[in-house]
């Protein structure tokens, strides 16, 4: 949305915002639009003007930060509630168990092994130990078949590349094999432990550390043969007529057969290949004889389970909230495929899992709370629902050779509730494994609620809703309102410590609402809010806005609006569109650059959600949202940009970060010069900090402290003991 310029008059400005150079002389040509770029400079992350830009922008931020008497207090409390023990669903391998657990403050979770459910867990992967600081982390992991080699990945600074490591499971021993220049990548094992397959880039020129912005482009699938060098590793597929193209594969379940599933963007369709390691009689010895099952992106295929050639599938194929299908691979024609479990009315297919005796657990979202229900795999004859409160199933664990299944239950109140159920006796019956409770937090005191609000078109809106119990609805209280609305992606409810503690001692409101771009009804909700409908998204979170303010849970100078990587792009958005409605936002690792956010690591994979501006129609679209190009000093009588604070990483090689540095410089030029801006318009860049993932606990507690010690300060929120 496009609002008119006023004239900027020059006055004493509230605070005096580092010089960034602007060239005005760069401009780029889209289609015969001139779109200035003046700060292009900030995409080169090794520039002495970049990190001095940078260094400056921090010792604005900081300093205020340091200031915020809450910072200290929250920081506090934060730690203190934290400290809780946090556990993952137990997993068997071969004869053993494994589980995550983390004592509460640890900055990575150490993987325990034991012999039995009943012997003493002892320590198996301590990531801890792999930096002093914990900013090495583990980036995915894969055992062999019989449990008794471990494949794991390491990245550091939270950065998407990885090394690959190996073990033996029997004491633990490290082995030599050492696999780099790996990212996105699948680890899969052939079932006779020999070797794995995964993925990794070809070399290329300059450096490859997470502070690159160069794209990634002809990834490759390799197999490695266990105690070799990845010199000798074995190339298995590889597409250089298209480069964009990214695969994974995963053995069957019975060991005899490989898929391939090959994906070009992030859109929730792919090519389905495969390959039968029992006939092929080359082996694994180099590009494997694929079979093109499905050799078009008209629909997603997900591997589920397969009874000899009878392969199982979960599908959007003419299900938009996907359904279950059997292929025969003896009898592969279309015409032959049957369906197992149809498309529900509702609910949306969010995975399915054959265990024990061939049972099918199914897990489904329903108006984004999930119900888990089990069926036969036979003939998808629905056996049983298993009873959930409100919430998410996170974690399940349970193979075809295992008698058992783990389950993993939170919600927005409970952190953690693990179920475990013996699939031998009868009546099945789950039983609660472990239930994780946080001190010093009564979830009794708190109610969470699900309304649905309409949409600027009349489209319903879900959106959850955490308070106090008892809370008046008079508009005095601060919100906090999250969203992300992109990529299929569903945002069901989740244990937020830091959410809470804003809740109980600053007596807010959490909302997160589930925009459309999302997954929480299937493709049908993604595709409402992608490319020339990507504005519903906005438009949603601004009615979600308009509603907390409307039913008396908040006014707009106690509204912060917050959300991270494409939220980020969400929360720029909105703040640019509608300056007014909000007091406070908080936007992390965002997508800033509509016009070329494709030409920098993998952001060419985005356009299947976003559009490419190289394309005039799409071009049309992206201009008329993108952050960076549409500041603007606000209208209206005392309308001003709300408080705004950008979170990035020096190591965020998803979302890299000359997008939050470009917005900032821009915001900062535009509306930070102008005299009717008196909220703050900062930027805090991390170091040693990637996208997200792998954060050490300690980074992440300074983190929250320092965001919501912001909001407190701008809001001017006082501290409830």
């Amino acid at each position: 949305m496009f609002v008119r310029i006023q004239k900027v008059i020059t006055k004493p400005m509230s605070f005096q915002y580092p010089h960034a150079y602007r060239d005005e002389a760069v401009a780029d040509d889209y289609h015969g639009n001139k779109i200035p770029d003046p700060y292009s400079w900030l995409e080169d992350p090794d520039s002495e003007k970049t990190q001095a830009f940078v260094n400056a922008q921090n010792q604005l931020t900081l300093p205020y930060l340091e200031r915020c008497e809450v910072r200290d207090l929250f920081k506090e409390r934060m730690t203190e509630l934290y400290d809780y023990p946090k556990y993952s669903c137990p997993f068997k391998r071969g004869s053993r168990y494994f589980h995550f657990y983390n004592t509460g403050l640890q900055n990575q979770s150490v993987m325990y092994v034991q012999e039995s459910l009943e012997a003493e867990p002892t320590v198996f992967l301590d990531p801890n130990t792999f930096s002093e600081d914990g900013t090495v982390a583990l980036r995915g992991y894969a055992f062999s078949e019989d449990g008794e080699y471990l494949a794991y990945g390491t990245s550091a600074s939270g950065s998407d590349w990885v090394e690959m490591r190996f073990l033996r499971v029997e004491g633990a021993v490290a082995l030599n094999d050492r696999l780099e220049r790996v990212k996105f990548s699948c680890m899969s094992w052939t079932h006779d432990g020999k070797g794995l397959f995964y993925n990794s880039y070809p070399k290329q020129e300059g450096k490859s550390d997470g502070t690159e912005t160069s794209t990634n482009l002809h990834q490759k699938l390799y197999f490695h043969v266990l105690g070799t060098p990845q010199s000798q590793d074995c190339l298995c597929a590889e597409f250089p007529d298209h480069p964009k193209w990214m695969s994974g594969v995963e053995v069957s379940d019975d060991g005899r057969y490989v898929l391939l599933s090959i994906r070009e963007g992030c859109d929730p369709v792919n090519r389905l290949w495969y390959c039968d390691l029992q006939t092929s009689a080359q082996g694994i010895t180099g590009l494997l004889p694929w079979v093109k099952l499905i050799d078009n992106f008209d629909a997603e295929y997900e591997y589920v389970t397969n009874e000899g050639t009878v392969f199982t599938f979960k599908t959007n194929l003419e299900a938009p909230r996907y359904r279950l299908i059997n292929i025969d691979f003896a009898q592969p024609a279309q015409a032959n495929w049957k369906e197992l479990i149809p498309q529900h009315d509702k609910d949306v297919i969010v995975f399915a899992t054959c265990t024990y005796n061939s049972l099918l657990f199914v897990c489904f979202l329903h108006d984004v709370k999930n119900v888990l229900k089990m069926y036969r795999l036979s003939s998808g004859e629905e056996l049983r629902t298993f009873s959930l409160d409100v919430g998410s199933v996170v974690g399940f664990t349970g193979r075809k050779r295992d008698s058992e299944i783990f389950y993993y239950f939170t919600s927005f109140l409970s952190p953690a509730i693990i179920y475990h159920c013996d699939l031998t006796k009868e009546p099945l019956q789950p039983h609660v494994f472990r239930e994780v409770t946080v001190k010093g937090f009564d979830p009794s005191d708190y109610q969470t609620t699900q309304v649905f609000y309409p949409s600027k078109d009349g489209t319903e809106i879900p959106m959850f809703i955490v308070h106090k119990k008892g809370l008046k609805l008079d508009g005095s209280h601060p919100a906090f309102l999250y969203g992300y609305g992109g990529f299929n992606i569903s945002i069901t409810p989740s244990y937020s410590v830091s959410r809470l503690i804003f809740v109980r001692h600053m007596g807010g409101v959490l909302a997160v609402a589930n925009i459309r771009g999302g997954g929480e009804y299937g493709e049908t909700w993604h595709k409402a809010g992608m490319l020339a409908k990507k504005q519903n998204c906005f438009t949603d979170f601004q009615c979600a806005a308009e509603y907390l303010i409307k039913e008396g849970y908040s006014s707009p100078s106690k509204l912060t609006i917050n959300g991270g990587s494409n939220g980020g792009l969400l929360v720029a958005a909105c703040v640019n569109q509608r300056p007014e409605l909000f007091g406070c936002a908080v936007a992390q690792v965002g997508v800033m650059d509509m016009l070329k956010f494709h030409k920098f690591t993998i952001g060419h994979a985005w356009t299947t959600d976003f559009g490419c501006c190289e394309v005039k129609e799409q071009f049309d679209w992206l201009i008329k949202y993108s952050p960076l190009h549409n500041i603007r000093v606000p209208e209206g009588e005392g309308v001003q940009y709300p408080a705004v604070l950008l979170l990035t990483g020096d190591h965020d090689d998803r979302v890299v970060p000359l997008h939050s540095l470009k917005y900032i410089a821009t915001l900062q030029h535009v509306v930070g010069r102008w005299s009717g801006q008196s909220n703050p318009l900062f930027i805090h860049v991390d170091t040693k900090s990637g996208h997200g993932a792998g954060k050490p606990t300690s980074k992440v507690i300074q983190e929250v402290a320092d965001t919501y010690a912001f909001i407190a300060r701008c809001l001017s929120l006082s501290w409830v003991k």
